[in-house]
């Protein structure tokens, strides 16, 4: 299933989309949550109220007619991996920074999610603005200390991401956060990906266009550590809640590793799509 937030009418509430359409579930499902969060903390119950909604016709808008927001609005947590991909690290390494040893993680602050059309700020504080196209996984389940093997249990699905990063800002910091987290720097989305849609997360194509022009195009089978490796690791430190965000990476051909350096600018606009899961694209704005 794709799962969406959208706003429509001044009213903001989840759908399910198919095809061009989108199945409004405050009418469809009614005793069903209004807010993605709440409909991820009812669990697998919930889903299956998703799954038998029906396309009635006061319940069906056309896609083109709605705002699609940020899918999950307001995570507990938004993790992300640096220096993922193994062509990114050798990127990376031409420009001095260290190989990292192990998986290396940082915060983008919940305030910095957006939606996966809207507007991306130009820092005034900056000029060495940069993008990634990443896979999202979004959890479906409180978890702590899970296996290997049960990773894929916990996952509720995947959106595309844009970590959208301000370089001198997060250089200046060992733990990157700063430069990750200005607002509107978090675009996700077009709509949450149910995980039994992805057959496999490890073998998706990647691309992320500047203004038309190509800058990164892989796919999410370079990971150095692979999605489950990454939520065993994290659940051995923390708790994992329904909604919680994961950014797992990012391929070569980030704006920083280019020679010269080709940062954004006001105008741009971003198309970040990933395989399977769909396209979001974004405008660099004056703040």
């Amino acid at each position: 299933m794709k799962l969406v937030t959208f706003t429509h009418s001044g009213h903001t509430r989840i759908g399910k989309v198919e095809g061009d359409q989108i199945i409004d579930l405050s009418i469809a499902q009614p005793s069903l949550p209004q807010d993605m969060l709440s409909l991820l903390q009812q669990g697998g119950a919930a889903m299956d109220k998703v799954r038998d909604a029906k396309a009635l016709p006061e319940a069906v808008l056309a896609l083109a007619d709605v705002k699609l927001e940020a899918p999950v609005q307001n995570p507990s947590k938004y993790l992300a991996i640096g220096m993922n991909y193994r062509d990114h690290v050798e990127e990376s390494a031409r420009k001095g920074i260290k190989t990292p040893e192990t998986q290396i993680w940082f915060n983008k602050q919940v305030s910095c999610v957006t939606g996966p059309f809207d507007p991306v700020e130009m820092p005034r504080i900056s000029e060495m603005l940069d993008y990634e196209v990443e896979l999202c996984v979004v959890i479906g389940k409180t978890c702590k200390d899970v296996s290997i093997e049960d990773a894929p249990s916990v996952i509720a699905g995947y959106m595309v991401a844009n970590d959208v990063s301000v370089r001198d800002i997060q250089w200046a910091s060992p733990t990157w956060t700063l430069g990750k987290s200005f607002d509107t720097h978090g675009p996700v989305g077009p709509w949450l990906v149910t995980a039994d849609e992805i057959s496999n997360p490890h073998n998706l194509h990647m691309l992320l266009t500047v203004n038309g022009e190509e800058r990164q195009n892989n796919t999410t089978s370079l990971m150095v550590y692979n999605i489950y490796q990454q939520i065993a690791h994290l659940t051995q430190i923390m708790t994992l809640q329904p909604g919680d965000l994961i950014a797992t990476g990012t391929p070569m051909g980030v704006a920083a590793g280019m020679n010269p350096p080709k940062y954004l600018k006001v105008g741009d606009v971003i198309r970040a799509e990933i395989e399977g899961v769909g396209v979001i694209e974004n405008k660099v704005v004056a703040k």
